[in-house]
C-alpha cells in the first residue's frame, strides 16, 4: 500500500514538473547518486519505496515535500518551476556556435518496461569481463556454453536443407514444420487445431511480443504470474496494457494462488498467462491446479496464454499437461519451441498454437495474421529441422532421468543451497532453474539488486535477483543449474562464504 501511494505521488510530482524517468536518472548521476533504470521503474510502479537518501533527492529535484511523497500528509508543497534544478532535456547547444541541436530520445512507451534478465547486473558483469575478470554466469538458460550439444541428426538435416532455405517461407512457417507441430499438439491432446492455427517464430520471445500487441488496447489488463518470466510483463506493457501480477505461493510448491487471481480480475481483464513448467521457480502445475485456472477463465470469459517452452524437461516421472487440453470451449494460445529441449537456443525456433473456441477470436486472429505477415517469416533454416527434432528419439530424455546431467545437477543444487544457513528453496520439478529464498532478517536485505551486485563484485558470480522476475519482496534470486556439478560446487562454496559475512 505504501509503495502504491508513493508511486502515485511520484508520478504526480513528475507530471507537474514535466520530468521523465530518464531526466531523474541523469540528475542522480550528476549528483553522484546511484539510481539505475530498474530502480526508477520500480519506484514509479510502486514495487518498492526508496531509502531515505534517495527519497530526499527525489523530493529536492521535484520541488516537493518528502512527507507528502511518502503519503504522510495530504498536500504537496510543490513548486512548478524546475528550471534551476533540471537541465533542459529537449535541446542542447552545439559548442561550435549557437545552433540548437535536436536530441533523440527513446520512446516514452519504454519508460515502464523492465527486463532485468539482461539488465543492470548483467551490464556490470559485462564491464567486469571487458576488464579481464572471469565471471561465472548462473543467470540465463542458455545450454550451449555449458557443454549441452544439439542432436547430431538435427545439425545434419539443417546442413542438407540449407540451399532450400534461402528464400522466405510462408508467414506462418514451412508446411513440414507446422505439420510436425500440429501432430505434437495432437499428442498433447490440444483440441481443434489445424495447420492454419500454428505460427512459427524466432523463438517464443518474438511470438509473446506479437500476441500481446495483437490483443491489448491501452489500459487493458492481463493477469501474469509473480514471479514471472519478465518478457511477458515487458511485452504487455509495451503493447499499452497493464500487467496485473497474481501471486504464486511458495508454501504450496509455487502453484498459483486462486484467491489472489480472483481478487485481481476487473472488467478490464482480458486474459491470464501461465508459465508451466515455470521459469523461474521450476514448478510444474498438476491437472487439478490447471482445472481451477480454466474454471476461473471460463467464469470471467478470459483468454488463456500458456508458455510451455520447458514441457519436455519434466523430471521425477511427472506428467506435463497442456492447459489447452482442458479448455476446448475457451480461446487458448500455447507456446513452445526447441530452444531448451534440443539445446539450440541460438537457432531461435519457437511456435504458437491457437486452439479451442476460435469463433470468439476471429478478429484477434486477423491481428495475429497481420503482424505475422509484417515480419515476413521466421528463420527458415531453423524451421527446416522442426520435423526432425520432434520425430524419433528425444535425446533430452537422457538428461532428465537419474544419472542424466539435468537431473543430477538439479538434485545437487537443491541440496547444496538448502544447506546454507539462511537459505531455503522448493525443489524444482522441471526446467533448469531454482528460486531460493534468503532470510532477509538474517542478512538485513532491503535491496535484492544490490545483493546481486555485491555477490557479483565479491565472488564473480552472476545471478538474477527476484525483483528481475517481478517478485516484490527482496528475498529471492534465481540460479541456473546448467553448469556441471564441479562448477556448481565451486559456485555454492563461494555463495556460502559470501553469506557467512554478508549484511546490508
Amino acid at each position: 500500500m505504501a509503495g502504491e501511494i508513493f508511486a502515485d505521488r511520484l508520478r504526480e510530482a513528475m507530471a507537474r514538473q514535466g520530468v521523465k524517468q530518464a531526466d531523474l536518472i541523469r540528475e542522480a548521476e550528476k549528483s553522484g547518486i546511484k539510481m539505475g533504470k530498474s530502480h526508477m521503474s520500480q519506484y514509479v510502479n510502486g514495487k518498492t519505496v526508496p531509502r531515505a537518501d534517495m527519497l530526499h533527492f527525489l523530493a529536492a529535484v521535484l520541488h516537493t515535500d518528502e512527507n507528502w511523497l511518502k503519503g504522510n500528509c495530504t498536500e504537496s508543497k510543490t513548486s512548478y518551476d524546475n528550471s534551476d534544478q533540471l537541465s533542459n532535456t529537449n535541446e542542447k547547444i552545439n559548442t561550435s556556435g549557437d545552433i540548437k541541436m535536436r536530441e533523440f530520445k527513446k520512446s516514452t512507451k519504454l519508460d515502464n518496461v523492465l527486463y532485468d534478465v539482461r539488465g543492470p547486473v548483467v551490464e556490470e558483469a559485462a564491464r567486469m569481463e571487458e576488464s579481464g575478470t572471469q565471471v561465472l554466469k548462473l543467470n540465463i538458460g542458455n545450454p550451449a556454453p555449458f557443454g549441452f550439444r544439439t542432436p547430431d541428426e538435427v545439425i545434419y538435416d539443417m546442413r542438407q536443407q540449407l540451399t532450400d532455405c534461402e528464400g522466405y517461407s510462408p508467414a506462418k512457417g514451412l508446411f513440414s514444420a507446422r505439420k510436425a507441430i500440429m501432430q505434437y499438439a495432437q499428442l498433447k491432446k490440444i483440441p481443434n487445431v489445424t495447420i492454419e492455427d500454428i505460427y512459427t517464430g524466432n523463438g517464443v520471445s518474438e511470438l509473446i511480443n506479437l500476441s500481446m500487441s495483437a490483443l491489448l488496447n491501452d489500459g487493458d489488463e492481463i493477469l501474469i504470474p509473480s514471479p514471472d518470466y519478465p518478457l511477458w510483463t515487458a511485452c504487455a506493457t509495451l503493447a499499452g496494457g497493464k500487467a496485473v501480477h497474481y501471486i504464486c505461493d511458495e508454501q504450496a510448491d509455487w502453484y498459483p494462488d486462486m484467491d489472489d487471481i480472483k481478487k485481481k480480475i476487473t472488467d478490464r481483464t482480458k486474459a491470464i498467462v501461465i508459465i508451466n513448467p515455470n521459469n523461474p521457480t521450476g514448478a510444474l502445475y498438476p491437472r487439478e491446479v490447471l482445472r481451477q485456472i480454466v474454471n476461473i477463465a471460463r467464469d470471467h470469459q478470459l483468454m488463456i496464454f500458456s508458455d510451455e517452452i520447458y514441457d519436455r524437461l519434466v523430471m521425477d516421472g511427472e506428467e506435463h499437461v497442456s492447459i489447452a487440453s482442458l479448455a476446448p470451449d475457451l480461446l487458448c494460445v500455447t507456446f513452445s519451441g526447441l530452444s531448451k529441449s534440443h539445446m539450440i537456443a541460438g537457432f531461435r525456433v519457437g511456435w504458437m498454437i491457437i486452439s479451442g473456441n476460435k469463433e470468439i477470436g476471429r478478429d484477434y486472429m486477423e491481428g495475429i495474421n497481420m503482424l505475422s505477415n509484417m515480419r515476413l517469416c521466421s528463420n527458415v533454416p531453423a524451421q527446416s529441422v522442426v520435423q526432425t527434432a520432434l520425430g524419433g528419439h528425444q535425446s533430452v530424455n537422457d538428461y532428465i532421468i537419474p544419472g542424466g546431467r539435468v537431473y543430477e545437477q538439479r538434485d545437487y543444487i537443491y541440496k547444496a543451497l538448502i544447506d546454507i544457513p539462511g537459505v531455503t528453496a522448493v525443489k524444482p520439478k522441471a526446467a533448469f532453474y531454482i528460486f531460493p529464498k534468503l532470510d532477509v532478517k538474517k542478512f538485513n536485505i532491503r535491496d535484492d539488486e544490490k545483493f546481486a551486485l555485491d555477490l557479483l563484485r565479491d565472488k564473480k558470480i552472476l545471478i538474477i535477483h527476484g525483483g528481475g522476475f517481478n517478485w516484490k519482496t527482496p528475498d529471492h534470486f534465481r540460479v541456473v543449474y546448467l553448469p556441471r556439478i564441479e562448477v556448481l560446487e565451486e559456485s555454492v562454496g563461494k555463495i556460502t562464504d559470501f553469506l557467512s559475512y554478508y549484511h546490508q
